[in-house]
């Protein structure tokens, strides 16, 4: 089945990244640099470039936040799960992980991951139930990072982090009631990273797999973070650590 990439800086990452493309649809009369971008990268690629009226654009894709640009792509094939551990060792690297437990937002789901992308994780495990999943507006919401994010789709979030720690991970759960706060963990060993979902958090079995659970301290009177808003903050104090080092 097919699917759409929506907006022109989505659009753009997808050529850049290489993904097969099918055609690329131009609302007619559109102009600007990217534009131009997206017309002379799908040239270079020899992807069909196909102008469309205002009523065809809308009938193949309704979403008003188009900005006139869509990428029609083949159904997303997600990564393995063990392409996603070869890919730290073959850069020489300490791994990083971003494990999502039934994160059900797609704009949370698309933040996340382009927040993982510009922090350096190697790699995004999502369930395959209960979830958000990569739809055209988690591509948007990424500004096209899923374009370059390996993702893999599992059956059991618990089961993979046992693979995980086998592997040399040491899986590290945010979680409001954690023991620590997440500064007060060593971030430069291979870890995995796990945000839980939305409202619930992270599922007890899926907690009872974490190595430690990290807390954000909150200083206001609302008691949590944003899923995506806290992942990042975290994600970024793995980097923080490395780099420092």
């Amino acid at each position: 089945m097919e699917r759409v990439i929506a907006g022109r800086k989505p659009v753009i990452e997808a050529l850049r990244a290489g993904t097969a493309i099918e055609r690329v649809i131009l609302l007619a009369g559109v102009q600007g640099q990217e534009i131009a971008d997206i017309q002379k990268l799908a040239l270079q690629a020899r992807i069909p470039l196909v102008q469309m009226s205002r009523q065809e654009f809308r009938e193949l894709e309704p979403d008003h936040a188009t900005q006139g640009v869509l990428a029609v792509v083949p159904a997303r094939a997600f990564a393995d799960l063990d392409e996603i551990l070869e890919h730290p060792r073959r850069k020489h690297e300490q791994g990083f992980l971003l494990v999502l437990d039934e994160i059900e937002d797609p704009h949370n789901l698309g933040a996340l991951v382009r927040t993982a992308e510009c922090a350096g994780v190697h790699g995004v495990i999502i369930p395959k139930h209960h979830a958000a999943t990569v739809t055209s507006a988690v591509v948007k919401t990424s500004a096209g990072a899923t374009e370059h994010m390996p993702i893999a789709e599992v059956t059991n979030i618990a089961h993979t982090l046992k693979h995980l720690k086998d592997e040399g991970y040491w899986v590290v759960g945010l979680d409001g009631a954690g023991d620590r706060p997440y500064t007060a963990v060593d971030l430069e060993l291979p870890v995995a990273l796990v945000v839980g979902n939305e409202g619930r958090g992270i599922r007890r079995l899926v907690r009872e797999r974490c190595d430690f659970l990290v807390k954000i301290p909150l200083r206001g009177k609302i008691s949590s973070l944003n899923a995506s808003v806290a992942g990042a903050v975290v994600m970024y104090e793995v980097l923080r650590q490395r780099e420092k080092r």
